[in-house]
């Protein structure tokens, strides 16, 4: 379908060459197609960039849809939370040194850097639910009342995973290697696990009375 062969190609245009970078001659004719089917389908380069924006939001929706870590019908137990919480940055980690992801992976990145309406649309999708949720999970997992507690806890171990895609070249140098093996990633894995409960443990520790 050309409309997916577009939004395939040009989500890695985009994400190499940022929008003014690209050109919507060169991802037509990489789609064996013509610039018109962008104006018809999506009006244009910046009509192109939003519906790529949806397109990488959906593929993010359709990858954690269904995931019990997500689920907030209920509230897990403090050890519950904890667990959900190890279990999303496992899966983080794993989209974060994906091939398959990486084209998207550098997108969101750009629009982390220089946000456009295209993040809103990115962050309305899974990305701002898994986020909302992270924090409700440090809350119960510690329990904190202070959500602004909560969710600069959140960054802090959002950041030590996101570097491994927005700083992908220098851990590379810093592992004196060419690619990610699979006991690096374990390391990694353990090593931010570690970091999770540490910061955990301590919020638990420094809680208000209740």
């Amino acid at each position: 379908m050309v409309q997916h062969r577009l939004l395939d190609i040009a989500v890695r245009e985009f994400s190499l060459k940022g929008l003014e970078g690209a050109s919507t001659r060169d991802i037509a004719a990489a789609a064996g197609t013509v610039m018109s089917s962008i104006t018809y389908h999506y009006g244009g380069k910046e009509g192109l960039y939003l519906a790529v924006a949806d397109y990488i939001a959906e593929q993010m929706g359709r990858d954690m849809i269904g995931d019990p870590a997500l689920d907030e019908a209920t509230e897990p137990s403090p050890a519950d939370a904890r667990h959900a919480l190890h279990h999303i940055f496992d899966r983080f980690i794993n989209k974060m040194l994906s091939v398959q992801t990486g084209d998207w992976s550098l997108f969101i990145v750009r629009e982390q850097t220089n946000p456009t309406a295209a993040f809103e649309r990115i962050w309305s999708g899974m990305m701002g639910r898994m986020m909302e949720r992270m924090v409700a999970l440090v809350c119960i997992a510690t329990g904190r009342r202070d959500a602004k507690i909560a969710r600069i806890a959140a960054i802090t171990m959002l950041g030590q995973v996101t570097v491994l895609r927005a700083s992908r070249a220098s851990c590379l140098k810093l592992l004196q290697t060419d690619d990610f093996e699979a006991e690096d990633i374990a390391a990694l894995k353990a090593q931010i696990a570690n970091n999770i409960d540490a910061t955990l443990d301590r919020l638990s520790a420094e809680q208000e009375p209740q």
